[in-house]
């Protein structure tokens, strides 16, 4: 009796992307135009897909697997948040934000991504909440949530928050950890005092170096000598002014899987470094060791390395800035258009430290691509919004791509970009499916 082993759809493509074709669609490749499709192949692919006709398949790259095929929502519900997140991950709780819920210039608190290393910590008592501030510093500190309101200026900005292994999904073999698509992603209105004051007020010592973070939440196995994640960053990127202490989110208190009732909020890096639930800064005279900062923990090699390479950890080195990537939130992916006729395609950018130049847009997979118009932030390391107008000549099957440019002129790679072992940094463009009809 020969046993039946079940395989998905990426891992057949990841072994060989032409016979996976073949497997799935009896795809027909032409021999001198790699990525052409015809007759039966072309025909089982649109029927798997729903459709009668796919316009541009003579542009489709080949081994490419349809975005129809390749988006899942599951659906699960947790309190405080909308029913259409997706949850990768109860224990510690991960859910991610479809990208159609990601279309506010503001992401309300019930569609912000969630990302914990550790337990949800108990109810905490914001009048007994202390911030300490350690290490190398003239004089050691400690605030309460009332000093930190009232002896500092306070700040109100719009910033986005970006899980370091936001796309981990795309890339093959798999690496290890909760695989997110492009969800990871959120921009909330941040309220807040920069920590570089809170840094002066402790005085800094020459030798500081970097900062450590610890919060509320525990290690999940409960053992108090292990930490959930205590992560930091160099003194220079807290020293930003839009590096901030926050109490408020979009208005109101912080809600508690955001870190109430104080976080940090270092935008444009991990999120990681933006420890929630805070109780201590400890200024360093060397890079953090904490939890999260050592082995290949927020980590990529110092140079290209193949698929599925063991990197020696001294290879290794820190993430700092998040790279430019853009995401389409309008339409929804799925949505029926009218053939010949304009609709409005938008979404967001962001490029980590950087801000975006530019965006554009492909209904031909990649042939093409037309500028859609930017918006300004309203503040440095706020998302920007995008939009184009798209007609679709013809009815079937059609993916719509977006790629960001950032002012360096780095742009997004229409394929997944080069491998880690840990899966960060995936900016590839994201791609929705549309219907014309």
């Amino acid at each position: 009796m020969v046993k039946r082993i079940e395989r998905g759809l990426c891992e057949i493509y990841h072994e060989d992307p032409d016979r996976a074709d073949a497997l799935v669609f009896g795809r027909i490749a032409d021999a001198n135009r790699r990525g052409f499709l015809r007759g039966a192949g072309l025909g089982a692919m649109a029927a798997a897909i729903g459709v009668t006709a796919i316009p541009y398949a003579r542009n489709m790259p080949g081994g490419l697997i349809p975005a129809a095929l390749a988006e899942t929502v599951e659906d699960f519900e947790i309190e405080g948040k909308h029913e259409g997140l997706i949850v990768h991950n109860d224990r510690p709780l991960n859910m991610e934000t479809p990208a159609h819920l990601l279309d506010d210039d503001v992401t309300p608190a019930d569609r912000f991504f969630v990302r914990n290393n550790g337990t949800l910590p108990d109810p905490i008592n914001a009048d007994e909440w202390r911030l300490t501030v350690d290490g190398e510093v003239n004089d050691e500190i400690e605030l309460s949530l009332d000093e930190l309101k009232n002896d500092f200026e306070a700040v109100t900005l719009k910033l986005q928050l970006e899980c370091g292994g936001n796309g981990r999904a795309g890339f093959n073999p798999p690496p290890s950890g909760n695989q997110w698509t492009i969800g990871a992603i959120g921009n909330a209105e941040w309220t807040g005092v920069r920590v570089a004051d809170i840094l002066r007020r402790a005085g800094l010592k020459p030798t500081a170096t970097y900062t450590g973070h610890y919060g509320y939440d525990e290690h999940l196995s409960m053992d108090p000598e292990r930490q959930a994640l205590s992560r930091g960053g160099p003194i220079a990127k807290m020293m930003d002014p839009h590096t901030i202490v926050a109490y408020a989110m979009n208005g109101e208190d912080i809600p508690i899987h955001h870190g109430y009732p104080v976080r940090i909020v270092a935008p444009g890096w991990a999120g990681s470094v933006s420890q929630k639930w805070l109780t201590r800064i400890w200024v360093r005279d060397r890079e953090h060791d904490g939890q999260g900062m050592t082995g290949l923990s927020y980590r990529v090699p110092r140079y290209p390395v193949a698929p599925d390479t063991e990197v020696p950890h001294e290879d290794m080195e820190v993430m700092g800035s998040m790279i430019v990537k853009s995401v389409i939130s309008y339409p929804e992916a799925g949505t029926e258009v009218d053939a010949g006729r304009p609709f409005e395609v938008r979404g967001q950018a962001w490029a980590g430290d950087q801000h975006v130049t530019d965006v554009e847009v492909s209904t031909d997979f990649g042939s093409t691509w037309r500028r859609a118009e930017l918006s300004d932030p309203p503040n440095r390391f706020s998302w920007q919004r995008w939009r184009a107008d798209v007609t679709l000549p013809s009815v079937g099957y059609y993916e719509i791509w977006a790629r960001a440019t950032d002012n360096l002129g780095q742009a997004q790679p229409m394929v997944v970009p080069g491998w880690n072992p840990r899966g960060y940094l995936n900016n590839a463009c994201h791609r929705i499916h549309v219907t014309a009809a």
